[in-house]
C-alpha cells in the first residue's frame, strides 16, 4: 500500500464537494474513508502496514486528515480517528513541551488516568512520543475501544499538567493559552470516551 500523493489530494476532493453545496456527501466522504481505512488496515494485519499508515500523516502533513475528518462529530468513527491522530501530531510538532506537560501532568493526575494510557511514573520527551505512537497504532491493531480510552487518558494526563503550569505561569498570556489547550484536551478525552462506548455498543459510525 503505497501513500504517493495522487493528483486529487483529499483537500481538493472535500473542495469539490464543498463547492457543490452537499454537505451530506462530504459527510459521507468522511464517515466512508475513515470506516475503509480502519477496516483494510486492521484486515490486513501487516505491522509494516499500519507503520506506512502512520508515517502518511507525518510525511505528507496532518493537513489531509484534517481535511477528512476534522469536522465531522466528535463521537463518530472519522471524529475519533481526528483526535487520535491530532493527539499524536500535538506530541510529534514539539516533543519537549509536550513532554513536559505531560510529565507535570503524570505528576498531579497520576492514578488511573496514567496506568489506562500506560505511562511510566516519569516520562521523558521520547517516552511520551513513543507512547502517543502506541496509542494510535493501537486504533488499527488490537481493541479499538481500548485505543479509543488510552488515548482518552493520554489527553488528561497532558490536560492536568497545562492546567498545573497555567497555575504557575508568571505569564498571563502564556497562562491564557494553555488554560486554552488543557480545555480542549478535556473535551477531546471527553469525545474519545464516549466513541470507546459507542464502539463497544456498535453504534460508532
Amino acid at each position: 500500500m503505497k501513500f504517493h500523493k495522487p493528483v486529487h489530494r483529499p483537500a481538493d476532493v472535500i473542495e469539490q464537494l464543498r463547492a457543490s453545496g452537499d454537505p451530506a456527501e462530504t459527510s459521507a466522504l468522511s464517515h466512508d474513508t475513515a470506516a475503509a481505512l480502519l477496516g483494510r488496515v486492521r484486515a490486513a494485519a501487516d505491522p509494516q502496514l499500519v507503520e506506512r499508515v502512520i508515517e502518511y500523516a507525518d510525511e505528507a502533513g496532518i493537513d489531509d486528515v484534517a481535511e477528512l475528518w476534522a469536522n465531522a462529530p466528535g463521537h463518530s468513527l472519522p471524529g475519533a480517528m481526528w483526535r487520535i491522530y491530532l493527539l499524536r501530531h500535538v506530541v510529534a510538532t514539539d516533543p519537549e513541551a509536550a513532554g513536559y506537560s505531560f510529565r507535570r501532568g503524570v505528576e498531579v493526575e497520576g492514578g488511573p488516568n496514567r496506568a489506562i494510557a500506560g505511562a511510566s511514573s516519569a516520562p521523558d520527551p521520547d517516552e511520551v512520543l513513543a507512547l502517543a505512537t502506541t496509542i494510535l497504532k493501537g486504533a488499527f491493531v488490537g481493541d479499538f475501544a481500548v485505543a479509543l480510552e488510552r488515548a482518552a487518558a493520554f489527553a488528561r494526563v497532558l490536560a492536568a499538567g497545562l492546567d498545573e503550569q497555567s497555575a504557575t505561569d508568571e505569564h498571563s498570556a502564556r497562562a491564557a493559552d494553555e488554560r486554552r489547550r488543557a480545555q480542549s484536551h478535556r473535551e477531546m478525552a471527553d469525545d474519545l470516551r464516549a466513541s470507546a462506548r459507542l464502539w463497544r455498543a456498535g453504534a460508532l459510525t
